[in-house]
């Protein structure tokens, strides 16, 4: 049986008692937290620590961290508007610092928080495929793809080289671009996998308007990376595509 979130309702309804508004202030001078939003952060956090990341929805996990950049003030409010404006968590915590100082009630704290977490998440998912086999690894590796490239508002390539067992052993960003474009250049690409003894390649794009269907562009330009590869010895084993919430495969669309 689905129960209302009794917690969220009760918090939202709830004012200030005309006890709580005669002691805002400590002895100290320094503002105390009103006691409904205390006790609604230690009812959260407490929720969080006994049911994990699934027993909070978006909005939750975002106010709780927020806590730690606004201490003294309910942070619900920000937390939606949050999604509001970037869609989802991932879409938060990757959004761009100037986008984000825009929203109001946004300064250098809460910036600083959402991109430890992004940092961190980054991380984490990167953990999860480096030094180990690639091709049984697959949808770990989809996973940082999407982390890491699918909310960038700029073009990106990145490849990920790998050893004669298709182990990763670098994950290099190769290139930066715009909207809508990214310069690569095949010799660049192969030149690197010598210097790293590399047998094998994964090569890695996004594309910010979250369409990941292939462009012409890219595949000629996967053509040459494959061509250049090949008269070294080298294999492209896919290209990957990375849209907003879906990624597409050369390798499984018969292009490469």
């Amino acid at each position: 049986m689905i129960k209302p979130d009794t917690d969220a309702l009760d918090d939202e309804a709830r004012e200030f008692s005309f006890a709580e508004q005669g002691h805002l202030f400590d002895l100290g001078g320094r503002q105390k937290l009103p006691s409904y939003i205390r006790d609604h952060r230690q009812r959260l956090r407490e929720r969080f620590l006994k049911g994990g990341p699934d027993a909070v929805p978006d909005y939750k996990l975002l106010e709780l961290i927020l806590f730690r950049a606004i201490p003294r003030r309910d942070v619900k409010p920000l937390a939606r508007q949050l999604l509001e404006n970037f869609g989802d968590f991932n879409g938060v915590i990757a959004a761009p610092i100037d986008l984000l100082a825009a929203v109001n009630g946004v300064g250098p704290a809460v910036i600083q928080e959402l991109k430890i977490v992004e940092a961190a998440a980054h991380r984490l998912a990167r953990a999860r495929i480096l030094g180990k086999p690639i091709l049984s690894s697959w949808q770990a590796l989809l996973d940082y793809c999407q982390s890491t490239m699918a909310h960038r508002e700029t073009e990106q390539f990145r490849v990920l080289y790998l050893d004669r067992k298709n182990t990763l052993i670098c994950d290099e960003l190769l290139a930066k671009g715009t909207v809508d474009h990214v310069p690569v250049y095949p010799r660049e690409i192969v030149k690197r996998a010598l210097q790293l003894n590399a047998s094998a390649l994964i090569l890695v794009h996004n594309h910010p308007s979250g369409d990941p269907t292939p462009s012409p562009q890219d595949i000629d330009m996967a053509e040459q990376i494959v061509a250049a590869a090949a008269a070294l010895g080298l294999t492209v084993h896919d290209h990957l595509v990375i849209g907003k919430s879906r990624e597409i495969s050369f390798r499984s669309e018969g292009m490469l």
